[in-house]
């Protein structure tokens, strides 16, 4: 079977690269030279076969992920089958299954059949979860429980897979040797690196790396290069530790091009806001331009409950600087499972911040919808400006809540309204 990546070598034009030429407002050439090169991701599952294709990477709209899944504490698949259509409905572009309770395969497979944009997995979460089931620790993991995992999901048709291949030996020294105050956050990250520690051996994902491209080109399957020392708080950032992971990224970046399998890494979850430009252009010049997918970043650590607002300040920032994909943070981070209403509280903070950096990158159809609103307000066109309003269950709200019915401003300004009675003057002065 073919890969979008060998298609596009091949100097074909897919179907779905002409879906995501159609979505993107470029031409299909641009899309298949930035498939071909790396640049551009599309994460397409031969086997979920009710996705509409979605490109990530340079020259397009900055997408959005959302997490979902069940936990130990929440095993009941229903409430995350809602908590998809929500994200969806609020415009994510991808969905995460990061499923811990019970019976993961199905919760998977249900997220997939019913999801229509991609989902992305993390396979050593089941694996570790059905490794305790069986022998009662993580450490007593095989090769073959992290593998076999790996293929079961990709034929279940996951559209890119996070897997933490760039912890090592090296890495894990580094780690050591400067230390942290958080250690390892990653629970990816952390489950690699407790079996490496306790078992003195290498990361198999990292020494098989082959194995897993197989699997991916078997299936088209994009491999999310994990970050699993990825910092969990400001003073652990841009440390030896998370720079070696990258390093070894770049490395594996290249690789897996050399089989046609296609690409994103991953980045850092907490950075201080003067770092996150470099750790961007960073993680671009090290990976060679392969699409960039940054969870946050959170630009501080004291803010329980407005997580998601910590996340969008870094995320635009990020996204300027050369992140493709902002994985969203909901207000439940740090403290618990998300609900429904933190789902599109963090869906939508999330797309705020990624259509603020592509305003700032030019994006034309950005700014049509920036200037459309302008206008919309400058006429005083309620029903446009809901309509086009990020969230426009919250807009409406807002308005039926703080104003009279038929209220031509609003309550804020009311008669003292600055644009309706400018615009008076203004037309009044025309007329002379």
């Amino acid at each position: 079977m073919t890969t979008q990546m060998q298609f596009a070598r091949q100097g074909i034009v897919t179907e779905a690269m002409k879906l995501v030429a159609a979505q993107e407002n470029v031409s299909e050439e641009f899309i298949r030279q930035g498939v071909a090169q790396g640049t551009i991701a599309i994460c397409c599952n031969r086997n979920h076969k009710n996705l509409k294709p979605c490109g990530v990477g340079q020259g397009l709209r900055v997408k959005v992920n959302a997490n979902i899944g069940t936990s130990s504490s929440f095993p009941c698949i229903e409430p995350e089958l809602v908590k998809l259509q929500a994200a969806i409905d609020a415009g994510a572009d991808a969905v995460m299954d990061l499923s811990t309770g019970d019976n993961i395969t199905a919760s998977r497979r249900a997220i997939i059949n019913a999801s229509t944009v991609m989902v992305g997995t993390v396979p050593i979460y089941q694996a570790t979860v059905e490794t305790i089931k069986k022998r009662g620790a993580v450490v007593e993991m095989t090769k073959d429980d992290l593998f076999d995992v790996i293929r079961m999901q990709a034929q279940d048709g996951a559209d890119f897979m996070t897997i933490h291949c760039g912890i090592n030996r090296n890495v894990i020294k580094a780690l050591t040797d400067e230390g942290r105050i958080m250690d390892v956050v990653s629970r990816g990250g952390s489950f690699i690196t407790g079996w490496m520690l306790h078992n003195d051996a290498e990361n198999p994902l990292y020494e098989y790396y082959d194995e897993i491209l197989d699997i991916c080109e078997e299936y088209d399957v994009t491999i999310s290069l994990g970050d699993g020392l990825r910092p969990g708080c400001l003073a652990d950032a841009t440390d030896r530790a998370q720079i070696q992971e990258l390093l070894n990224l770049g490395e594996l970046t290249q690789r897996a091009w050399e089989r046609g399998v296609q690409v994103m890494v991953e980045g850092p979850g907490h950075v201080p806001y003067n770092q996150i430009s470099a750790n961007m252009q960073l993680q671009k010049r090290i990976c060679h331009g392969a699409p960039f997918y940054v969870l946050g970043p959170l630009v501080t650590d004291v803010a329980p409950g407005y997580d998601h607002i910590t996340s969008a300040i870094g995320g635009t920032l990020a996204a300027v600087s050369g992140a493709d994909f902002l994985c969203y943070v909901t207000p439940a981070e740090h403290l618990g499972l998300p609900d429904l209403e933190d789902v599109r509280e963090g869906v939508i903070a999330a797309r705020i911040a990624a259509h603020a950096a592509d305003l700032a990158k030019g994006n034309a159809e950005a700014w049509a919808w920036d200037n459309a609103m302008a206008q919309a307000r400058k006429d005083l066109d309620w029903e446009a400006q809901l309509r086009l309003a990020i969230d426009p269950v919250k807009a409406r709200e807002y308005r039926h809540k703080k104003n009279q019915e038929g209220d031509e401003a609003c309550s804020m300004c009311g008669d003292y309204c600055a644009v309706k009675i400018v615009g008076k003057y203004l037309a009044e002065h025309k007329r002379k």
